[in-house]
């Protein structure tokens, strides 16, 4: 007598692995929403180059990335890496320069020693492939009160220094509207300007005394 042959199995569990793929696939898309909305600059050109390699499999331009190894060259080149400091936030990039390689104390005049410095930031800023940046150039002091008819306290100080460096960028071929000059006096300094007991830290002093020149892309 013949047996009833098996029926054969049918594997009905296959949609799960497609489902399973399908939900990581959104949760990461889900996920670099929320990082891109927090307009992380530098985070943005992050996601957006691993994208387009995944997915379009292309080389896509890196502004930040190239303008920092850029910037880096320069800073070595110039002899500029124990005054200066070159970061990025969630904007873009900062680069933080010492004032007293650039002005005297209470002076807003730039000295001799500044110009090829900025002649060789400016010439790098100025070419084609960083035409989507936008520059701030922010002038800080220490805490040390100034009382001058020229500068009656810091702000006036600060802001001359960044409008003098805003100038030569200028004259140096970079768009105004590409330009702003801001003066900060000592509101925003890097280090304590004062110990515990109320003492100045003249190391701390000096490296408050800056010029910072924030580099922020502007993305169409």
């Amino acid at each position: 007598m013949d047996l009833p042959s098996k029926k054969k199995e049918i594997n009905t569990d296959d949609w799960q692995g497609t489902y399973g793929d399908c939900v990581t696939l959104l949760l990461c898309f889900f996920v670099m929403l929320l990082a891109a909305s927090k307009m992380d600059t530098v985070m943005f050109e992050q996601i957006r180059t691993g994208m387009t390699r995944e997915f379009m499999d292309k080389p896509v331009d890196q502004p930040i990335t190239l303008l920092r190894a850029d910037l880096d060259d320069d800073l070595k080149v110039l002899s500029m890496d124990s005054v200066s400091s070159l970061g990025s936030d969630h904007l873009g990039l900062v680069l933080d320069l010492e004032t007293d390689t650039f002005f005297d104390a209470g002076s807003a005049t730039l000295k001799a020693a500044a110009i090829p410095v900025l002649r060789r930031l400016a010439s790098t800023l100025n070419a084609p492939r960083y035409k989507i940046f936008r520059f701030e150039v922010q002038g800080h002091t220490d805490d040390s009160p100034i009382n001058t008819p020229q500068f009656p306290s810091n702000w006036e100080l600060s802001s001359a220094r960044a409008s003098a460096v805003t100038r030569f960028l200028i004259r140096s071929g970079i768009d105004p509207t590409r330009l702003r000059a801001v003066g900060l006096a000592d509101i925003q300094p890097r280090y304590p300007n004062r110990d515990a007991n109320g003492e100045p830290i003249a190391h701390n002093r000096q490296r408050n005394r800056r010029v910072r020149l924030r580099m922020d892309p502007v993305y169409k």
